[in-house]
């Protein structure tokens, strides 16, 4: 029990507690769309982006969190807009936009002074969640669900099938625009929880792990979002008793649980593999059994 309670004695904890609760079940969310679309890679660019704009950001004297939205909406938008060319994809658009930020940071850093601690930046650290890091993320979360409801019925439609929900009138651009904003978002308020390079995970191993176990879209994001909570709220706790950074150990957490969903699904698979091949067996030896007892019949 001391090593649930003795965390809690730090104010510190307790902050990156409840911002590590909205995180992880803000990332769960948001992991659905994102792996049933294959956007993995967008939630990876973004991440890297988060580097340039806090580069900048500080280097011009700006708020972190500043720089980190300016350049992750920026690259969202930038995005949406390359991709839109033809003969380009979103993979090759989110390589080249959030690539050539992660370039700018980089080069940022190494020529201008900063008193930035880029290893909590790239990995997180509880020790530098406060007040104001909790309100951003309160903010975020509170706005991001709001919009993932509004919009629930047209992102259905739009994961599933966007060439149908476009000739049914659904704005898909506008809807996978505004699902890269809410994305970009949340990479910015999980820096100080995640690190701007362990968001990508965040944002895939809840929903890859619960597709494993159901195929209900509403159980699908419910158990992302239990996934991604609980990921969280252990892996601070094996940060905290562990000295490691939050973001590495919320994400070992989360690979672990997506571990036991793949073996724990393929056991079943094969389960019912077996149950069905016993049934199909007992089928046919009964039918044999009748066929028999009628030549029989036929022969008295």
């Amino acid at each position: 029990m001391s090593l649930l309670l003795e965390p809690f004695a730090y104010a510190f904890f307790g902050r990156a507690m409840l911002a590590g609760v909205l995180v992880g079940a803000l990332c769960g969310a948001l992991s659905v769309p994102v792996v049933l679309k294959r956007m993995s890679y967008v939630g990876h660019g973004l991440a890297h982006s988060v580097l340039g704009g806090v580069a900048v950001g500080v280097a011009l004297g700006a708020d972190l969190y500043v720089g980190a939205a300016v350049a992750t909406v920026l690259s969202a938008i930038l995005i949406d807009r390359v991709a839109a060319r033809r003969g380009l994809h979103h993979d090759a658009a989110i390589g080249i936009v959030t690539t050539a930020a992660f370039a700018l940071g980089i080069a940022v850093l190494a020529v201008v002074p900063t008193r930035l601690n880029l290893e909590a930046v790239l990995f997180g650290n509880i020790l530098g969640v406060d007040a104001r890091d909790l309100t951003v993320t309160t903010v975020v979360a509170v706005a991001a669900t709001a919009t993932l409801f509004v919009a629930y019925k047209r992102l259905v439609f739009t994961v599933f099938d966007p060439e149908v929900a476009a000739v049914h009138g659904v704005p898909v651009r506008h809807i996978e625009l505004g699902l890269n904003l809410v994305t970009a978002a949340v990479v910015v308020a999980s820096v100080r929880v995640l690190g701007a390079l362990l968001i990508a995970a965040a944002v895939v191993l809840p929903a890859a792990g619960a597709r494993l176990v159901t195929r209900s879209f509403a159980a699908l994001v419910g158990l992302a979002i239990a996934l991604g909570t609980t990921a969280s709220v252990l892996g601070l706790y094996a940060s905290f008793h562990l000295d490691v950074p939050s973001g590495p150990a919320i994400v070992l957490v989360g690979t672990l649980g997506f571990l036991i969903a793949y073996v724990a699904s393929g056991t079943a698979a094969r389960r019912a593999r077996r149950a069905g091949a016993r049934e199909r067996e007992v089928g046919r030896l009964s039918e044999r059994g009748i066929v028999d007892a009628t030549r029989t019949q036929v022969r008295a």
